[in-house]
């Protein structure tokens, strides 16, 4: 009987607000002005369970991390834009064999959020995600 790895976000509401709603330290490499901290955060298109579902069908467990028995959590940064486009995705904390390009792959094809909000104007926001992978 063959049992199939799949990457998974981490469910844990807890673990989801204090990471993923943390707002990173990193700057986007752009000349408009990126915020960490806003009145309403960015959101993914269906909410959290459209983010779930998102990276469940669209992320593939790396043949190599499979193969050597990788797992742990990879944290990738984005600047979700003030027109819901994802921006500047970066690999944070890695694990290798695979797993950081295919956490970066999937951001990067993320369909436009709606955007955050500061003073009730949209703005550019500085995001991070973990996203976990288990065998």
């Amino acid at each position: 009987m063959k049992t199939y790895a799949k990457p998974i976000i981490l469910t844990t509401l807890s673990f989801l607000i204090s990471f993923f709603f943390y707002v990173g330290d990193v700057k986007a490499q752009t000349s408009e002005e990126v915020l960490e901290e806003v009145d309403v955060m960015p959101m993914p298109p269906g909410g959290m369970p459209g983010l779930m579902k998102f990276m469940s069908e669209n992320m593939k467990y790396p043949e190599q991390a499979k193969e050597k028995g990788i797992e742990g959590v990879v944290i990738v940064s984005f600047v979700v834009k003030k027109d819901g486009s994802i921006a500047n995705p970066v690999v944070m904390k890695g694990i290798g064999a695979g797993c950081d390009e295919e956490a970066l792959r999937v951001v990067k094809a993320f369909p436009n959020w709606t955007p955050g909000e500061k003073n009730g104007e949209k703005v550019n926001t500085q995001m991070q995600l973990p996203v976990k992978y288990k065998l």
